[in-house]
């Protein structure tokens, strides 16, 4: 059974960065798609990121684009989300799965950006 456990989340002013981490247990990531996804206070849990596992393709929501960078280290079995300048409109509850979300959901990690 997969495991996953995200971290790094934090409150930030907006315009500042943070680093998310998505540790992956019970199952490698090496040849999986990897997704992030987040959730706000009384929406929908949306796609936010993803990033294949050959060629290191990626694909970003048109609402982060420019300013979030998704990566993996398939040694580590982690997946990264690198985000910058941060707005408002970012606070959520930051998720990472299979890019058809089809893993058992982890904690999730809470970024919030202060206006």
């Amino acid at each position: 059974q997969v495991q996953l456990v995200e971290s790094g989340g934090g409150l930030v002013q907006a315009g500042g960065s943070l680093r998310l981490s998505c540790a992956a247990s019970g199952r490698t990531l090496s040849s999986t798609t990897m997704g992030w996804f987040r959730q706000a206070p009384g929406k929908e849990r949306e796609f936010v990121a993803s990033i294949s596992w050959i060629g290191g393709s990626t694909l970003y929501a048109d609402s982060v684009k420019g300013r979030f960078t998704i990566s993996r280290d398939n040694a580590k079995n982690t997946v990264y989300l690198q985000m910058n300048s941060l707005k408002a409109e970012d606070t959520a509850v930051y998720f990472c799965n299979e890019d058809r979300r089809r893993w058992p959901w982890g904690q999730g990690t809470q970024v919030t950006v202060s206006s």
